[in-house]
C-alpha cells in the first residue's frame, strides 16, 4: 500500500502524523511511504531523517493525495484540502465530525473512508488514540491557564500556587477523564486549590484516593457547577462523549457570575465545547474576553508542543496504520472491533450513529459496509 503523510495546514499545528520509525516499520512490510517536504520540521524531524528511514519526499500535498491509498494525518482536513480527497481514499486522522457540519457533508459527498482516531474504542471503553493527546492537553490547560491569569494577559493577576500568607488560586475542573485527571495533577503540583467534578462516583472515589489533599472531588450536577463556577479563578472544561458533540454544562449566565479576569480553558472545544460562550480560537489568537472572563479555546492545544505530541501520538497510531496497510481497511475492521468503532464515514454513508443524529443524516452501521 502507498501511505501518504502530508504536512499539517492547521494554524500553528506543529505535529506530524508519522515518525521515521513508522516509515521504517512500514517499509519492512513492503509498503511505500510518501512524506511531504518539511512535514516533520515542526517536530524537529528533518526530511533527511525520513529519507534515511526509507520514505520518499514529495514537494506538494497534491502529489501525496493523488498517489496514496491511505492518508495519515493529525488534524481534520481543512477546506483547502477537500478537493484533494477522492472516493475510496482512506483518511486516518482526528476528525471530530460532530463539531463540524461542513466537514461532515464534504466527506459524505466525496466518499473517502474516514477512520477517526478519537472514536477508536476498546471493549473496556478506553480510547487509545485519544488518550496521549488528552494527557498533553490536560497538562497544557493548566500551563496556559496559569499564563493567562497574569494581569498583562487580561487575567486577575493571580499566581496559581499563591505564596506564604496569600491564598492560591481556585481551579475548577469539569470532567474527571484523562484531560481532567492530568489537569488536576499539574494544578495540584503548582499548589492551587483544585476541585474536580464528574458524574461517575466510582471515578471520583478513585481520584480521591490518588490525588493530594489540595484536590477535592465533587459530584457534577447543575447546582454544584453553578456554585463552584462563581468561586473559580481558572475553569478547565474537560468533558468528552466519544464522537458526539459536547454538552454545554456551563451556561452564559454562569459565566457572567465569574470574577473579572477569571480564565476559562475549554479543552473540549474541538467537540463543540462545554461552555456556552466558547468559540474556537487558534494559537496565533488564542484568547478573547467575554463578560470580563478570558476564554482560551484553541482547538489543537497539543500542536504547540509538536515534538512531545508527535512522539506520543505515533506510539499509539502506528499499530493501527500497520493493520490498515497490511490488510486493507475492510479486513482490518473485520478483525479489530476497536478499529471498527473508528469508522465514521465510508462510501458516502455515515457509520457513526452520534454523527448522523447530530446533523440529521441517514445512519448505516459500519459492520454492514465490511461484509
Amino acid at each position: 500500500m502507498i501511505v501518504g503523510v502530508p504536512k499539517e495546514v492547521k494554524d500553528a499545528e506543529y505535529r506530524v502524523a508519522m515518525l521515521p520509525v513508522g516509515v521504517e516499520t512500514l517499509k519492512l512490510f513492503g509498503h511505500k511511504i510518501l512524506i511531504q517536504q518539511e512535514a516533520g520540521i515542526g517536530s524537529g524531524i528533518s526530511d533527511q531523517e525520513y529519507i534515511d528511514a526509507g520514505a520518499m519526499i514529495v514537494e506538494t500535498a497534491k502529489e501525496i493525495y493523488n498517489s496514496a491509498d491511505m492518508i495519515v494525518k493529525v488534524k481534520e482536513p481543512l477546506p483547502q484540502e477537500y478537493e484533494l480527497i477522492r472516493k475510496g481514499l482512506i483518511v486516518f486522522t482526528y476528525f471530530h465530525f460532530a463539531a463540524n457540519e461542513e466537514l461532515t457533508h464534504e466527506m459524505v459527498k466525496r466518499k473517502p473512508v474516514c477512520i477517526a482516531y478519537e472514536t477508536i474504542q476498546e471493549s473496556d471503553g478506553s480510547l487509545p488514540l485519544l488518550t496521549p493527546m488528552s494527557e498533553v492537553a490536560g497538562r497544557m490547560a493548566i500551563q496556559e491557564g496559569a499564563k493567562y491569569l497574569e494581569k498583562p494577559m487580561m487575567g486577575r493577576g493571580i499566581l496559581l500556587g499563591g505564596v506564604p500568607g496569600v491564598a492560591p488560586a481556585n481551579v475548577l475542573i469539569v470532567g474527571g477523564g484523562t484531560v481532567g485527571t492530568n489537569a488536576a495533577k499539574v494544578a495540584a503540583g503548582f499548589g492551587a486549590q483544585v476541585t474536580i467534578m464528574d458524574i461517575n462516583l466510582d471515578k471520583l472515589r478513585y481520584l480521591d484516593d490518588i490525588m493530594p489533599k489540595n484536590v477535592v472531588t465533587l459530584m457534577s450536577d447543575a447546582h454544584n457547577i453553578r456554585d463552584k463556577v462563581k468561586e473559580a479563578d481558572l475553569l478547565i472544561g474537560a468533558i468528552l462523549v466519544a464522537g458526539s458533540r459536547t454538552q454545554r454544562l456551563i451556561t452564559r449566565d454562569m459565566v457572567k457570575t465569574m470574577k473579572p479576569g477569571a480564565v476559562i480553558v475549554d479543552v473540549s472545544v474541538d467537540q463543540g465545547g462545554c461552555v456556552e460562550t466558547t468559540r474556537p480560537t487558534t494559537h496565533q489568537k488564542p484568547t478573547y474576553l467575554e463578560h470580563d472572563v478570558v476564554h482560551y479555546c484553541v482547538t489543537n492545544i497539543p500542536g504547540a508542543v509538536g515534538r512531545t505530541s508527535s512522539y506520543a501520538l505515533d506510539n499509539v497510531t502506528l499499530p493501527y496504520v500497520l493493520k490498515l496497510a497490511n490488510k486493507g481497511w475492510k479486513q482490518a475492521l473485520r478483525d479489530d472491533p476497536a478499529l471498527l468503532r473508528g469508522l465514521n464515514i465510508a462510501e458516502g454513508k455515515v457509520t457513526f450513529k452520534a454523527i448522523a443524529e447530530t446533523f440529521g443524516l441517514e445512519y448505516q452501521p459500519a459492520r454492514e459496509l465490511i461484509v
